[in-house]
């Protein structure tokens, strides 16, 4: 089974930066789809976004839901087995539970939808203040 640990989480001022990190073990991290989602109180979880598998060549698909593009930039380090989400020009709004999924598929493609994905991780606090 593969475990995922997000951390990196905490407050910050609107405007502020944070980034986030999810540790991957259990399985060839290299292989596999990645994605960020995030959950408000009583809202559903959403998607923020995700990054193929490497083609070999270090080159990744990278896709962002809407309110992220040019804010939020997503990572990985297969060598550390971890991925990454950078997140700048933050916003209230944007103060959710932040979590890591992986695919268990071919990776080629990530996916941008929460029942895609195969494995979660527990979930790191991110409070933006105005």
């Amino acid at each position: 089974q593969v475990q995922l640990l997000e951390s990196g989480g905490g407050l910050v001022q609107a405007g502020g930066s944070l980034r986030l990190s999810c540790a991957a073990s259990g399985r060839t991290f290299r292989s596999y789809a990645m994605g960020w989602f995030r959950q408000a109180p009583g809202k559903e979880r959403e998607f923020v976004a995700a990054i193929s598998a490497s083609d070999g060549r270090t080159y990744y698909r990278t896709y962002y839901a809407d309110s992220m593009k040019g804010r939020f930039t997503i990572s990985r380090d297969n060598a550390k087995n971890t991925l990454y989400l950078q997140m700048n020009s933050l916003k209230p709004e944007d103060t959710a539970v932040y979590y890591c999924a992986l695919d268990q598929g071919w990776g080629g493609t990530p996916p941008r939808t929460t029942y895609e994905y195969d494995y979660w991780g527990q979930g790191t606090q991110v409070t933006v203040s105005s």
